[in-house]
């Protein structure tokens, strides 16, 4: 297929099926309005902003109260109200489906499966809810937790928004200091983890880390067995019981919702903390429900039925976008462990057994697929397999092509992008537009996404910042502990007034798509051109020799060099001639100002437990500069490889 043709096309067929179809169509009836393509329903959807979220909340059936007004100071993004006068429960519309067919199905490694009916998970809520509820447990109060992705915990989690109670999870590979610098500073009711867990085939203990941070928490500590000893675990703490102790004296009834405002605090969820301690990210039940619905039902198409997958663990905000599918009656398929264990077939082999619709994953698990020679395409039963979401970091355009190539030749594939910021997406994938190399489909409906330059002034055709121009529903409530806002205002609003800058340097294409060119944080300004990480690296990662790269800009001489750090294949050297390879690779693929000055090998890159690398940890450490939080990367040993670098100096 040429370069000037997309990779897929949805056929007509596709198009008017499509929910996003549908939706539109209600829409122009419902408000006397004309939109004959997908173009004017976005334009409509951010001038009419009221008018669609509220359409949002009907057509998805939205179990609640709306109230009378949608939308109160829309224009000013730190004053925006939406639905102020509604209420709703999160638990509730995630539980609106019953019956004996699964809700939940999981998958540890090749170690452990189970699948939970819808009516099984009703139960377990039930159960927990009253447990909670008899430990004092209400609004507002904080629980959190270091677990595995598994079907406990996201029973406990609809226990604790049932009742108004706020939840707060990481995975149990985090270091003890992460998990206090994280809950440490949200002073949680109750500390829940597992007895143990498993990753790349061997047991995890866990014990010795429950025991150091119980006495910082302060709070009681609920253990869930997975795959050690609950028993154990809980009796050597001072305060700790077995989630089968815990809910055992009761019997499962139907589940009670509080109902609750709009804007009530559903998750905090924490910034990566790789610069200092995490900031704690406070999201609303109302406004997390509705994007997730809308990028879910619309922009994915997902259905009821449905099996809906995406490899994360409980310390990324994709897990709180995957359990949000259950509103929309799909059955969540959860794996926790490695994805190469026991070897790289294992989420395959899991697609194809209970036929996922949906594969979300990350580009560097896509990119690690490729190089790993591994081709579902020729392997596996893919049929059922409609849409492919990436993210995590932005895919290549040689990873687009492998997805066609090495997976599946007719899915529609979505590079998706937002974050933690937002518990969602800016810029997504689209049932009724074709999907182009390299490309993400476009913004998210609702979402005045724009590109703009140093001047504030809107640019096409060249890199800029990725803002939003108007308030939306996902917006944070704030950040924790920061009373006066001048925490979250600095983070998203010091840049452009009254706009959300997010910190991405992104780019328009001819088709209407976006490119995100990496976090412009870590924008590399050689000679005062900006240049985007992620287009160097779109070149190194084509070569068969460098499994992983990371650049940084280095204050060197009056000004700043591109420095690029290669992990190689096993056995192989950074010698001359490959010096010379990866610099011409990126020379004719992006440009001569994108080659670095210096390419240096290293055993290992530093990376957070959700796998993006940090380049600005590395970029402290190359300039002698402490990291303030290395408790966030899931390996910090590999940053002690950047200090003092000879190469460095030269």
């Amino acid at each position: 297929m040429g370069e000037n043709s997309p990779l897929w096309t949805p056929s007509e067929g596709l198009i008017a099926a499509s929910a996003m179809t549908g939706f539109r169509l209600w829409c122009a009836e419902k408000f006397a309005v004309d939109l004959p393509d997908h173009d004017a329903f976005h334009a409509w959807s951010i001038d009419a902003r009221a008018d669609f979220w509220s359409a949002v909340w009907d057509y998805c059936g939205v179990k609640g109260n709306k109230g009378t007004r949608a939308l109160v100071n829309g224009e000013v993004m730190l004053e925006a109200q939406f639905f102020p006068d509604g209420t709703l429960n999160f638990a509730e519309n995630l539980l609106s489906s019953t019956g004996a067919a699964d809700a939940l199905i999981f998958r540890g490694e090749d170690k452990v499966s189970y699948r939970w009916s819808w009516d099984h998970l009703h139960q377990m809520v039930s159960k927990i809810q009253q447990a909670y509820r008899t430990m004092g447990i209400g609004r507002g109060d904080r629980i959190s937790a270091m677990m595995p992705n598994m079907p406990e915990t996201i029973a406990c989690m609809l226990a604790t928004n049932s009742l108004g109670a706020i939840w707060s999870s990481c995975s149990p590979d985090f270091g003890e200091q992460g998990v206090i610098d994280r809950f440490g500073q949200i002073e949680p009711k109750l500390f829940i983890t597992c007895d143990a867990y498993w990753y790349n085939g061997k047991l995890q203990d866990v014990s010795s880390k429950v025991a150091a941070v119980e006495p910082v928490l302060k709070a009681p500590v609920l253990v869930v067995h997975y795959a050690g000893d609950p028993e154990a675990l809980a009796t050597s703490l001072k305060d700790g019981r077995t989630l089968e102790a815990f809910i055992a004296p009761y019997q499962a009834k139907t589940v009670e919702f509080e109902p609750l405002p709009f804007s009530h605090p559903l998750y905090i969820l924490f910034s990566s903390g790789t610069t200092g301690v995490p900031k704690c990210i406070v999201h609303s039940q109302g406004g997390t429900l509705l994007q997730h619905l809308k990028e879910q039902r619309f922009h994915s198409d997902l259905k009821a039925g449905d099996r809906l997958f995406y490899f994360t663990t409980c310390g990324w905000m994709m897990w709180n976008w995957l359990v949000s599918g259950l509103a929309s009656g799909a059955t969540l398929c959860l794996f926790d462990g490695s994805p190469f264990a026991p070897d790289g077939n294992v989420l395959w082999d899991y697609a194809a057994a209970e036929k996922f619709a949906i594969f979300g994953t990350s580009a560097k698990y896509i990119d690690a697929v490729r190089k790993g020679g591994i081709e579902p395409a020729r392997t596996h039963d893919l049929s059922s397999l409609r849409l492919i979401t990436s993210t995590g970091s932005p895919l290549s355009p040689e990873g687009f092509s492998f997805v066609y190539e090495g997976i599946k030749g007719d899915v529609q594939l979505a590079s998706i992008s937002g974050g933690t910021d937002i518990v969602s997406c800016f810029v997504l994938g689209n049932p009724v537009l074709p999907v182009w190399k390299g490309e993400i489909q476009g913004p998210g409906l609702g979402l005045a996404v724009d590109v703009w330059d140093d001047d504030g002034k809107p640019v096409r055709g060249q890199k800029g910042e990725l803002v939003c121009t108007k308030a939306f529903p996902a917006m944070p409530i704030g950040f924790w502990n920061d009373k006066d806002g001048a925490k979250y205002k600095a983070a998203y609003f010091e840049r452009f007034d009254n706009i959300w800058c997010h910190g991405d340097f992104a780019e328009w294409t001819e088709h209407g798509g976006l490119i995100i060119h990496g976090r412009s944080d870590a924008t590399l300004n050689p000679g005062g051109v900006r240049i985007g990480t992620a287009e160097i690296y779109n070149q190194v990662e084509q070569l068969d020799e460098v499994v992983e790269a990371i650049c940084i800009g280095q204050d060197f001489d009056d000004d700043v060099r591109v420095v690029l750090f290669v992990r190689l294949a096993p056995g192989l050297t950074l010698d001359a001639e490959l010096d010379r390879k990866i610099k011409t690779k990126i020379r004719v693929g992006a440009s001569p100002r994108h080659v670095p000055a210096r390419i240096i090998q290293v055993a290992d890159i530093p990376r957070t437990k959700s796998g993006k690398i940090v380049e600005l940890a590395v970029r402290e450490v190359v300039h002698g500069r402490p990291v303030k939080n290395k408790e966030a990367l899931a390996n910090p040993e590999a940053l002690e490889l950047f200090a003092g670098l000879d190469a460095l100096k030269m």
